[in-house]
């Protein structure tokens, strides 16, 4: 076969070559930003948390074993934890559907509006629902209301982003079936555009459920009711092996929150 002929692979191993070496200096970027980050934060102190050792073995020490004595009145508390969870899981909803299809490019009706929507995603998903919650108790009052209305708010900000991603990369092709028939926009909402994201935000929606209820056990710790508020007195005068015995509990309600997400994911598949 003349020399001619012969495929050529230096170009191509070239290019190979110079990709990899991009990939390799912004790999190298970003694991030099992560070692700094833990260098800052002193995760690199092993002296220290050496030292640290035998405080952490002392505390573990006096919350052995478990007092579960006051379990009885732990029951109100878990059950208004849970509700809590549902009930900011559900205003979260509520209000990110509407929001959602404001802030998606493919469904709002106008770009201020699409601004409008996405800039009150970003305000509500950058307050934390801890802060939330003190802004709350100081407005209503102590008990759950806060930690709902907290967790909703902080919720609708996440669960409303994730739903507009999801409705941005829906397959256009019923989009325009739909349009065909000469559907109003909010026909084509209805018939072009949800039956295809449903099970994203079913999803979306079980796991907002599961993290709103770990985070509404800190709603208590700042007056929000639930059985963090009953966590918080039990540090307050140090009974620690009341905490151990309500950190047991709070174990054994997220393992079952989990399993019941776990099993309506599936049911939505």
């Amino acid at each position: 076969m003349p020399a001619a002929d012969t495929p050529s692979y230096g170009p191509l191993i070239e290019r190979e070559l110079a990709a990899w070496r991009r990939s390799a200096g912004r790999y190298s970027l970003i694991l030099g930003g992560i070692a700094v980050s833990c260098w800052y934060a002193g995760l690199f102190e092993g002296k220290r948390l050496y030292e640290g050792l035998p405080s952490i073995a002392h505390l573990a020490g006096e919350m052995l074993p478990p007092d579960f004595h006051q379990a009885g009145s732990w029951i109100k508390p878990v059950l208004d934890t849970l509700t809590m969870s549902v009930a900011g899981t559900v205003v979260a909803v509520l209000f990110s559907i509407p929001l959602a299809l404001l802030g998606a490019r493919n469904t709002s009706p106008h770009p201020v509006l699409y601004q409008v929507a996405r800039g009150s995603l970003n305000l509500l998903r950058s307050v934390p629902e801890l802060i939330m919650g003190i802004i709350f108790v100081a407005a209503v009052g102590f008990g759950s209301l806060p930690g709902v209305l907290a967790l909703g708010l902080h919720s609708i900000g996440m669960v409303g982003k994730f739903f507009a991603e999801a409705i941005e990369h829906v397959d256009p092709a019923p989009v325009e079936a739909v349009k065909a028939t000469g559907a109003t926009r909010a026909q084509v909402i209805l018939h072009g555009i949800l039956p295809q994201v449903l099970p994203q935000l079913a999803d979306v929606m079980v796991y907002r459920w599961e993290y709103n209820f770990r985070a509404s056990t800190v709603m208590g710790m700042v007056g929000a009711g639930g059985i963090g508020f009953e966590l918080m007195a039990s540090l307050r005068i140090m009974q620690y092996r009341e905490v151990s015995a309500i950190l047991l509990v709070i174990l054994a309600m997220v393992t079952m929150v989990d399993g019941s997400g776990a099993r309506l994911r599936r049911r939505f598949k």
